[in-house]
């Protein structure tokens, strides 16, 4: 279950080697021109009934002219709430976010009557791990697999109609929970309607509307005001502000661009948290997201390392050669690019 608590509070950062980071080389997140800014972009969107999750990213990449776009966990059409859109190259991160748990305010009618007392009781049965096969009407593959609901709650009740609060891991139908509860009950049930209200860290409070994002693409297209474009669109980092991080010196960023595991001696910084084979965020000392990976030892044996592998990539995010690399040239270098391998292409 998502700690949403840990979302919302900053770890301890532990210092590994005093080194500060050079400006000649990347930028920092909240210095990125308004282009670059888009395009390593993401949105919390509160998507409304109606148009698919499809639909809706289509029409921002229109909106702002992107090539790519794309969202975690998909929401019906008569569904709304959060919908997290990554925007551009941002898109390489939805990995990180698409297994995060998500809650739902759903409305259930109940087909029969059912006292308070035992709908409580039977909402308490399908708290832990349940079997769900998918309903017909469905994206995925319809077989039996398990899925964990982390709580489910009645708030309100009005004759047949009860309001339920649920959080529950992702990949699971509502819809068929509700079905599933009025079989028990034995008198039948189905969902009326149903909203998003969490995606993992992301909460409704936060999301944008449609409306907003076209006010804010028009003030900054037509005024120059990037200001309200700034504070919707938020940057790549935010996708993962969940995971812990690993800062790492700028000698060591373009390796890891290039793939390469992430060893001791590249550690600049390291926040509490990270656990063995966890994802982090491996970012520069400038806050830059460079790859997200699997670490390979806690924070605490981290910081006694002086060599060995600390975590490897996953998903890397930052292009090769914004940061100066410092792999020795020779030996490692590519043996196309030796004068006897130039010779033979020649011959």
């Amino acid at each position: 279950m998502v700690n949403i608590e840990k979302c919302d509070t900053e770890r301890g950062i532990h210092i590994k080697i005093d080194e500060r980071t050079s400006d000649e080389y990347g930028v920092y997140p909240e210095k990125r021109s308004i282009e670059d800014h888009v395009r390593r972009g993401f949105i919390v969107l509160d998507k409304p009934r109606g148009p698919s999750s499809h639909e809706v990213v289509s029409w921002i990449k229109r909106m702002l002219n992107l090539e790519r776009a794309g969202h975690a966990g998909t929401l019906d059409p008569r569904v709304s709430g959060v919908l997290p859109v990554a925007l551009g190259d941002s898109t390489k991160v939805l990995q990180g976010i698409s297994h995060e748990s998500k809650e739902y305010i759903a409305v259930m009618m109940l087909h029969g009557d059912a006292d308070d007392n035992t709908v409580k009781s039977v909402l308490r049965e399908f708290i832990g791990e349940i079997y769900q096969r998918p309903p017909v009407k469905s994206a995925v593959k319809r077989q039996l697999r398990t899925r964990h609901v982390y709580s489910l709650e009645m708030l309100e009740r009005d004759g047949r109609y009860i309001l339920l609060d649920t959080n529950v891991e992702a990949g699971t139908y509502v819809r068929k929970l509700c079905y599933d509860i009025g079989e028990v009950l034995r008198v039948g049930a189905n969902m009326r309607e149903l909203r998003r209200i969490r995606v993992g860290c992301f909460k409704e409070d936060e999301a944008i509307t449609l409306h907003d994002l076209a006010d804010a693409i028009y003030l900054w297209r037509h005024y120059g005001d990037e200001t309200l474009m700034r504070k919707l669109i938020k940057p790549v980092e935010y996708m993962v502000k969940h995971l812990p991080r690993i800062f790492i010196r700028d000698s060591a960023v373009d390796s890891i661009a290039h793939g390469a595991a992430l060893a001791a001696p590249g550690v600049a910084k390291v926040e509490d948290g990270v656990e063995r084979d966890r994802m982090v965020a491996i970012v520069t000392l400038k806050g830059e997201l460079v790859a997200l990976g699997k670490a390979a030892v806690s924070t605490s044996e981290l910081l006694s390392m002086n060599k060995g592998i600390v975590a490897k990539p996953t998903r890397v995010i930052m292009e090769r050669g914004v940061y100066p690399s410092a792999w020795p040239k020779g030996k490692n270098q590519d043996a196309r690019d030796t004068p006897r391998s130039t010779e033979r292409r020649r011959e």
